[in-house]
């Protein structure tokens, strides 16, 4: 690989802003506000809108399509079953 092409990966704390929720994780984003994770160190503060904590698939808070396709659709229109 040639050298001084590849962005610098490192760890970042991603925090939620809607929960504040936040996690440890490896990027090439940087940011120049820092917070101090859990071991001690302080890692660069990527901050996110929606994460796995607020994100409606993941909480279950998705509303589901119960409508069908359009299989399902073009029958209810047409009284087929």
């Amino acid at each position: 690989m040639k050298k001084e092409i590849h962005p610098k990966y490192q760890k970042v704390i991603f925090l939620d802003t809607g929960s504040n929720y936040k996690f440890l994780s490896g990027s090439t984003r940087t940011s120049d506000e820092k917070m101090q994770w859990e071991d001690g160190n302080e890692y660069p503060v990527i901050r996110v809108e929606i994460s796995s904590d607020t994100h409606p698939f993941y909480t279950g808070k998705q509303k589901a399509d119960r409508v069908g396709g359009r299989v399902d659709r073009f029958k209810r229109k047409y009284n087929m079953k």
